[in-house]
């Protein structure tokens, strides 16, 4: 039976008076996602037709979900609310704090032994305020969150840009800050700006060697790292029916990678397949009710450039497998253009490790069919010449392909398989010889390959593939090796030629598990304490952040002015820096560490403009901060991609920065900045970017009447004494900007509970 059935049968309730609304308010057919949306509107029914891409809108999700590195600011942060429990069912889950290195047992207890204190409080605040709690071990969050908690229609939000998952089981799941968690835990409206809509036409059939993570690799060529920025990609026809439903997760995860505010797929059989095993056929009876309603209307599929801003149609059946990368996850090539692509650009051919898991490809299927591929290596004596590691995506997967045989498979090419948990994927793997830096190449079914993301090595080649293609290469040791027609020298001499992989979509015998790591909460929480240990250096309880005064800032400095792609990564790392993700102080020293400063070209290394002496980011807008001068950070295109991370904004906001100016922005981290009661513009002249200078004084002389739509004006006081104006466009709405002035979303949240 299904966790919160009770809410589920409520969301469904709904539905058909919700989408009757929608329809003749919007006075044409739906697509699904706009179904979902309409019908999760914190004021229903509605008689309101919004804007794509303008209209700021209120929403009420059903659940949350927070993995451990992200959910020990959020529950920080929900600790402040002043409520007793959660409003809306919410989990957490243990699952990125677990580093990989030598195998599944004892890096679980490694990380049991260095994190005690943070599981310790994760699970005590959760048993007070009533979240789900899954433990170190039990799996990572979105392979979880699939098998147990999303449903067709519903709508989620989680701390984690991968969030997006659960749009394979036909959800619209939501990557947010910790504090628009807090916000829905607390009973609040959530609120995003209305998507625009990507329609992805599928048709033919997956067959041979292309798996659905093939699809999101195109469509990842087509639309690039930004293409998808404010939109949520809507998959339909054939081809996507033709598809599983874990596959249809890949699909979704892997959309965050294009900007996308989620990927969504039309409740169909794969799903009701999916949620049988899982045990959960209670869901498929109630979603069968409503089954109209949790796919889009006919008319939309049949004519969908009429229904959505953009449409891309995708063959299946003549669609390549594709190997994305190096260094950033829209760089597509498929895999017969592979070997000529790498040698005229350089890439190392040859492959040092093959990493199949992450949210992205950890699924039984995942499994079963690049097992076929490692079964066949060793029935053919082929010896694997890239070291190979596997993170199953639960213990529930894990015990399954354990008795199914599909680990004991990979064992025979002395493969590591590691904890169920996020490990290389997220940075969380210490990988021997890194530390030199070296050239080399990894291929890995991850969803990301940013410079350093996997093991903190600059110089490391991370190419993204499906779980079977990072099996052949993996095994092959040789990034131009073409499964589809190549051959490979066995032990023998003899030339061998693996066949396409097969996998069963669900195991044969069912699911099993003994213990799957889940803990409930207690039913009254009120007599739990929460552990947080006075004088920790891994969790510090917050202090509010101080409101505006209503004046504007004159003097501020500029901290760095950041030149090229800047994510969440560079802004605040992962890595070794996770053990401070509840700790904003200490965490806060690695602020901006990774991004490239315009000025000199160096990393970490900014001008003091108080002292005129160079230093590190943190230290010198620490100083700045002691000095009682607010500093300034500019940005270039698409600042703040990737993760979900709100400490890329809390930290800054910690260390006295009061706006962050670029040339455009990811959409997560401009409502994080927004959150936390900071100042994120844009210019409204990309070529302003280059008036900005390493001296200048930064002058908001007209923030006192900072309003929705209104322009902002920046004066530049330049060295020489000069002095010139630009204009900062911004997306506030009424309700951001009071959480400017009050200093923070959350802050307004306590003065309602207090």
């Amino acid at each position: 039976m299904a966790f919160d059935i009770e809410m589920i049968k409520q969301v469904y309730a709904k539905y058909p008076e919700r989408i009757a609304a929608a329809r003749k308010a919007v006075g044409k057919p739906l697509t699904l996602s706009e179904k979902i949306l309409y019908a999760h509107l914190w004021e229903n029914p509605n008689t309101q037709v919004f804007e794509r891409g303008k209209s700021y809108v209120d929403f009420a999700p059903d659940r949350v979900a927070m993995q451990d590195a992200t959910a020990q600011m959020a529950l920080l942060q929900f600790m402040q609310a002043g409520r007793k429990t959660v409003a809306v069912p919410s989990t957490a889950h243990a699952d990125h704090l677990i580093q990989a290195k030598v195998g599944a047992d004892k890096d679980l207890q490694d990380s049991l032994n260095k994190n005690d204190e943070v599981f310790n409080f994760l699970s005590s605040v959760c048993n007070k305020y009533g979240i789900g709690f899954w433990k170190p071990g039990a799996g990572i969050i979105h392979q979880v969150v699939l098998e147990n908690y999303a449903f067709p229609g519903g709508m989620m939000i989680g701390t984690d840009s991968h969030t997006v998952n659960a749009g394979g089981l036909g959800m619209v799941a939501i990557g947010v800050g910790g504090a628009d968690a807090v916000d829905v835990m607390a009973g609040m409206a959530w609120e995003l700006k209305f998507p625009k809509l990507i329609g992805v036409k599928l048709t033919g059939k997956l067959n041979g060697w292309t798996a659905p993570k093939d699809v999101i690799l195109k469509v990842a060529g087509i639309l690039t790292v930004e293409g998808g920025t404010g939109a949520i990609v809507e998959y339909f026809g054939p081809g996507a029916e033709s598809l599983s439903c874990t596959g249809k997760g890949t699909i979704c995860n892997m959309g965050a990678e294009i900007g996308a505010t989620t990927s969504t797929f039309g409740y169909d059989d794969s799903m009701r397949r999916y949620l049988k095993a899982t045990d959960r056929a209670d869901v498929v009876a109630l979603a069968d009710t409503v089954a109209e309603h949790l796919t889009g209307d006919p008319e939309v599929y049949a004519d969908p450039k009429k229904y959505f801003d953009q449409v891309i149609e995708i063959d299946l059946t003549t669609l390549m497998p594709h190997v994305n990368g190096p260094f950033t996850p829209d760089l597509a090539t498929p895999i017969n253009e592979l070997a000529e692509k790498a040698k005229a650009n350089g890439w190392p051919l040859k492959v040092e490790w093959g990493l199949i898991g992450s949210c992205t490809n950890s699924s039984y299927e995942d499994l079963a069919r690049a097992a076929s591929i490692a079964k066949q290596a060793v029935d053919k004596g082929l010896i694997a010449k890239a070291e190979f590691g596997i993170n199953p995506g639960s213990e529930q997967v894990r015990y399954t392909a354990h008795r199914d045989g599909l680990l004991n498979i990979f064992e025979n090419l002395n493969t590591k398989i590691f904890t169920n948990a996020c490990g290389p994927c997220i940075g969380q793997w210490d990988r021997a010889g890194a530390e030199k830096g070296e050239k080399n190449t990894i291929i890995h079914s991850f969803n990301r390959n940013f410079s350093k993301r996997a093991d903190g090595n600059p110089n490391t080649h991370a190419f993204v593939a499906s779980p079977e293609i990072v099996a052949a290469l993996a095994i092959a040791g040789d990034l131009g090796f073409n499964p589809l027609t190549d051959t490979l020298t066995n032990s023998k001499g003899e030339q061998v030629k693996f066949n396409p992989p097969t996998g069963d979509e669900l195991p044969a015998k069912g699911f099993a598990v003994e213990d799957n790591g889940y803990q409930a909460p207690a039913a009254d929480g009120s007599t739990v304490n929460v552990h947080v240990k006075a004088g920790s250096d891994r969790l510090q309880l917050l202090d509010a952040f101080p409101a505006w005064d209503g004046k504007n800032v004159m003097g501020a400095k500029l901290l760095i002015k950041v030149k090229g792609k800047c994510t969440t990564d560079h802004i605040s790392m992962a890595g070794p820096w996770l053990k401070y993700r509840g700790h904003l102080d200490n965490i806060s020293n690695n602020m901006l560490i990774g991004a490239v400063n315009a000025f000199g070209g160096a990393t970490n290394k900014v001008k003091n403009q108080v002292t005129g002496e160079f230093g590190e980011v943190p230290a010198t807008a620490r100083a700045y901060k002691k000095a009682g001068i607010a500093s300034v950070v500019v940005g270039d295109q698409n600042y703040g991609e990737g993760s979900s991370r709100e400490h890329a904004a809390m930290e800054p906001r910690h260390l006295g920065v009061l706006a962050v100016i670029v040339k455009s922005f990811a959409r997560i981290h401009e409502t994080n900045l927004k959150k936390q009661g900071m100042l994120g513009l844009t210019f409204s002249n990309e070529a302003d970017w280059d008036k900005i200078q390493e001296d200048d004084t930064l002058n908001f002389i007209d923030l006192e009447s900072f309003a929705p739509g209104k322009q902002l004006t920046l004066r530049l006081d330049h060295k020489d004494g000069k002095s010139e104006e630009i204009k900062l466009n911004h997306t506030y709405n009424q309700q951001q900007v009071d959480w400017f002035k009050a200093g923070s979303a959350l802050n307004l949240i306590k003065m309602q509970f207090a």
